[in-house]
This record gives structure tokens, sequence and C-alpha cells, in this order.
């Protein structure tokens, strides 16, 4: 049951507290049509919207960076993690403070990836972590040490050393990864570090006001990554879904609750990209692709409905070519 519906439209970009407060927010397709009519403008503001969201964060972060040099950010897969990790360095670098960025893949345990209940290799589970390991240099760090940082080689699934950093009173440490809310996994850091969650949190709705879910957008998101970069068929991507959302249920979706930042990393025209992307990719045979699986059945109908941006005139610098390249 939806109890609270927002209509998103061009200029009611909501601030920071105001989104917390916000349990649903949705914006139509004709709306986002008449936007893709001004491809710049539509553009433009979308990536403002985003950008007013990392440096609402950065500044909160540069405000106490003495007494939390630490950044723990998390989201599920398909959330932006990896961009947004890196713009709120970038802002905050252009404040006059040091930011490395840390992926928590570093710290994999090297060999076999654990099972679930079922017996299938779990991707998503916490014990791929070697959370002893990353608990003690997150302490570490906080307190002004050094640490010698792993380095994880997915080629062969080991780990060998990486940089040495410390946190000398004037750097930042982000450490993003989808377990990194879970205490579990990172040790209590709430006095030393800031909390982020990032994830898609908009819906979108046709005209019959059927929606179209933040995951199934993360799952478009994963279609083109998948397909261009990790050389992964859509039929594999779909199948692997069920079990990636399993594994935010089980393991990101419980700590969300602790961040001090939520940002929605949604953005208004990327399904419109996203269009002329899959078209593309699959040889203009994307809806008969998705079809043969029915739990994603919407996902060609939105596309179908949505007026296509060229992949062309996105922003170098955009969140989305972190999933179109």
């Amino acid at each position: 049951m939806i109890k609270l519906l927002i209509i998103i439209t061009e200029g009611d970009f909501l601030s920071q507290s105001e989104q917390n407060r916000k349990q649903i927010k949705i914006v139509t397709l004709s709306e986002l049509n008449r936007r893709a009519e001004d491809t710049d403008k539509f553009i433009a503001t979308s990536e403002k919207q985003y950008a007013e969201k990392i440096t609402a964060a950065a500044e909160s972060i540069a405000q106490c960076h003495k007494q939390k040099p630490l950044v723990l950010l998390s989201g599920p897969s398909g959330s932006g993690k990896t961009t947004t990790a890196y713009r709120i360095a970038d802002c905050l670098i252009a404040k006059g403070i040091k930011s490395v960025v840390i992926s928590m893949d570093d710290y994999f345990v090297p060999g076999v990836i654990p099972p679930d209940e079922n017996g299938r290799v779990d991707l998503e589970a916490p014990a791929r972590v070697d959370c002893e390991l990353l608990k003690k240099d997150l302490r570490t760090l906080a307190s002004g040490g050094e640490v010698q940082l792993p380095k994880f080689d997915f080629t062969d699934n080991s780990r060998r050393q990486g940089n040495k950093i410390r946190c000398d009173g004037n750097t930042v440490v982000i450490i993003e990864g989808i377990h990194a809310l879970n205490p579990e996994v990172t040790g209590k850091m709430h006095d030393s570090a800031t909390f982020i969650y990032v994830s898609v949190r908009t819906r979108i709705a046709d005209e019959k006001g059927e929606l179209l879910h933040p995951s199934k957008i993360r799952l478009i998101r994963r279609l083109s990554r998948d397909k261009l970069f990790r050389g992964r068929d859509y039929h594999r991507t779909i199948e692997q879904f069920p079990s990636v959302q399993r594994g935010e249920s089980l393991y990101i979706m419980p700590y969300k609750h602790l961040a001090d930042f939520d940002i929605d990393t949604f953005f208004p025209y990327e399904l419109s990209v996203y269009r002329s992307v899959l078209a593309k990719l699959c040889d203009n045979d994307f809806e008969e692709c998705i079809r043969q699986v029915n739990r994603y059945s919407e996902l060609p109908k939105f596309l179908s409905m949505i007026d296509a941006v060229s992949p062309d005139a996105v922003p170098e610098n955009s969140l989305i070519k972190e999933f179109i390249g």
C-alpha cells in the first residue's frame, strides 16, 4: 500500500532533510519525455541535483574530518557507490583535504567463495570479507596510524600488498562496499566515521500509475554494465539478480538506518540513455530477451515508452558513465 505519493517535476529538488522524511518519490514517464525535448537542460538539471547531494555530504564530512577521518559508504549493487565515493573525494580535495578511496573488495578473502543455504555460490556474503583485517586497519587509521592496504586480484582470486596510507589529520579515507555499514564487518565506527547509504530511491510511473521499482532501475544499470564491461549476456545477469536481491535483504538493508546521509542516485534522464544503449547492445531484440523471464517483463514496456537520449550527451564525470562507459 502506498502511503505517500510525491510527483517530482522539473525544479522540484528536495533538500537532504526533506528527502529523509519522504518515503516514496515518483516521477512520471510523461514528465521525463517532456523534459527530454530539451536534452541539454534535462541532463544539466539532473546532474546538478546529484552534485548538490554530493556537495552537502562533503561539507558535512569536512566539518568533522579531524574527529571522523573515515567515511563508510554502502549501497546495493548498481547504486553507484564507486562514482559517489570518488565524487565526494573530489569535493574534499577541492576544500584542501586529502582523500583516499578504498574498495572493500580488496579485503576479500582469497580462495573459495562461501555457499548460501542452498549450496550455491553466495557473492554477497559478508564472509567474503576478511573482517578482522578490515576492522584492525580501520581502527589503526582512525587513531592516526599507517596501514598497508591489501589489493585483491580477481583474475586468480588472490590477494597481494597494495599502497600504504595514513590519516594524518588532514586526510579522509573513504571505504566503499556493500557491507560498509555492517558493524560485524567494519566494527563499531560511529565515533570515527561518517556513514553514507546510496541507492536508487525514485520510482517511475506509466500513464496507468504502474511503477518501475528502483531495484529494476538498478537491474537495467547492471544489464548495461555487465554486457559492456564484464562479458556477461543478459540472461546471466537476469538469472543472478534474485540472488543479488536476496543478499541485499539479508546483508545491506538491515543496516541502512545507521547512515548519516542517504543519497538517492537516480538520474531523471538515465532511462532514456539506457534505451539507446540496450537497444544497440542486443540488436533491438531486448524486449524478446527480457520476456523470457516473466519476473522482469515490465522492463521492455517502460523502455519502449521512454524517449531515447544519446549516450554521447552524458557528461564524462557522470555517475551514468559507471554503467555505459
